[in-house]
């Protein structure tokens, strides 16, 4: 029996003896929004061998009215039981599909196949792709405003109180599902929260990504409260941020490591972090795709908004974690400038191909910059060869419209669709009137 069979019977064992009579089947539009339906255990064989039809057309960057017929095709390896519904009579489970055509065949707008295409190409090469992302996020009284649960700071200790209960809650629903947690902690802004999950393969760390959020969201909902991942909801107070650790393994060694290399970097880690740094600017649309995004991306916040590189130093865009003896397997390199409410199948599709095309092109790595770049002037900045990201919505699409790499990775389809999508954003965006322009030029003009 084949590992695909093996899964499916355990799928249909777990249904039979937690009586299960609903399992929920998920998958992200383009923007990376969870959708969701509903079958009952009845359909759950032939779901699990045929998959279960869909109207594809109303769903954000799918498909044409025309040609709206879409299949799920669960993947019985992602089945897991939603732990805040009830485990006794009438559980209800839940797993990832990839999203076909009728005939069958990948469906070009499904986000999850845009990652599988660039894992095969890191495959054929020889290499396992390995993320380890840290998400950010805010406790609110409720989605209405921004009031906070706490006033507290980094590592703060601070007595017990909701908060606290709700990150231990969130982490223990989240160990259920099966996702493994490094630690949780409060962040540098008030209300400000992070869970950190143990690193995996970047498909599995996508589909963990999208159970995070819908996990931190509801376990808040439980309590009367609202969690967010909007990138910079306080004006004044750090953003959330999702810095994604990152290394390519072949096999059981580490592509990245090179004990006789200064930071501890092989040559192909050093092409790797090129990749990024050169097409970072084009893909800054899908790792920071909303227009709140670049509020957090502005200097003096510890958003990198700078293309730079180094070891220590927490105002670049990439950082590489200090070595620690007998730890090969833990070198990697961290990009900092993602925030928590991208597409994460895109977002890691796009900083993997970036990476593999430096590997493959060989690009040079400029120096690491150790100063804090925030501190020089524009004039340094530019004699150094420093580069910046793109400071708005607007410019960061025009970027990625005329971008080869990011087309060819997400494939026309999903190119043309986000592009579109957020042209429409903009375009909405800018011709709002805000509290800021009334009060400051309302009294004087």
């Amino acid at each position: 029996m084949s590992n695909k069979e093996q899964s499916k019977e355990y799928v249909l064992k777990m249904a039979r003896e937690h009586d299960i009579k609903f399992i929920r089947l998920w998958f992200t539009d383009v923007l990376g929004m969870l959708k969701s339906f509903a079958i009952t255990v009845e359909e759950l064989e032939t779901a699990l061998e045929e998959g279960q039809g869909f109207d594809g057309s109303s769903i954000e960057g799918f498909a044409r009215i025309d040609e709206s017929d879409m299949i799920a095709l669960p993947d019985p390896d992602t089945f897991r039981l939603l732990p805040w519904r009830p485990r006794e009579h009438q559980a209800v489970g839940r797993m990832y599909c990839d999203v076909l055509k009728p005939e069958g065949t990948p469906f070009e707008g499904d986000p999850r196949y845009v990652l599988k295409k660039v894992l095969k190409k890191a495959a054929d090469l020889g290499y396992t792709y390995y993320v380890g992302p840290e998400l950010e996020y805010f406790y609110f009284k409720d989605s209405k405003g921004t009031e906070v649960l706490d006033a507290g700071g980094y590592f703060d200790m601070i007595p017990l109180d909701m908060a606290t209960d709700l990150r231990r809650d969130t982490v223990l629903a989240l160990e259920q599902m099966g996702i493994g947690v490094e630690y949780s902690h409060h962040e540098v802004a008030p209300s400000q929260h992070e869970i950190d999950m143990r690193y995996t393969d970047a498909l599995t760390m996508a589909d963990n990504v999208m159970t995070y959020r819908l996990v931190v969201k509801q376990i808040a909902l439980n309590a009367g409260v609202y969690a967010t991942f909007m990138p910079k909801p306080l004006f004044g107070e750090n953003g959330s941020g999702m810095h994604v650790h990152q290394s390519l393994f072949k096999g059981e060694s580490n592509a990245f490591f090179d004990k006789n290399d200064p930071y501890h970097l092989s040559q192909t880690a050093r092409y790797y972090i090129a990749g990024l740094l050169k097409h970072a600017p084009e893909f800054t649309s899908i790792t920071n795709q909303w227009i709140n995004s670049y509020k957090r991306l502005v200097p003096g916040y510890e958003a990198p908004v700078y293309l730079s590189w180094a070891r220590r130093n927490r105002s670049d865009m990439i950082r590489v974690p200090e070595y620690k003896p007998g730890r090969e397997k833990a070198t990697r390199i961290e990009l900092r400038n993602p925030d928590p409410a991208c597409n994460p199948y895109l977002a890691f599709a796009v900083m993997l191909a970036a990476g593999l095309e430096g590997i493959e092109k060989q690009y040079e790595l400029p120096a690491p910059v150790e100063e804090n770049v925030f501190e020089m002037c524009e004039s340094e900045r530019a004699e150094r060869g420093i580069g910046t990201l793109p400071s708005s919505l607007n410019e960061a699409i025009k970027l990625t419209e005329q971008s080869e790499l990011v087309r060819k990775t997400l494939g026309d389809h999903v190119f043309n669709a986000f592009i579109e999508n957020k042209k429409l954003e903009w375009d909405k965006y800018r011709i709002q009137v805000t509290e800021f322009e009334l009060k400051r030029y309302l009294p004087i003009l």
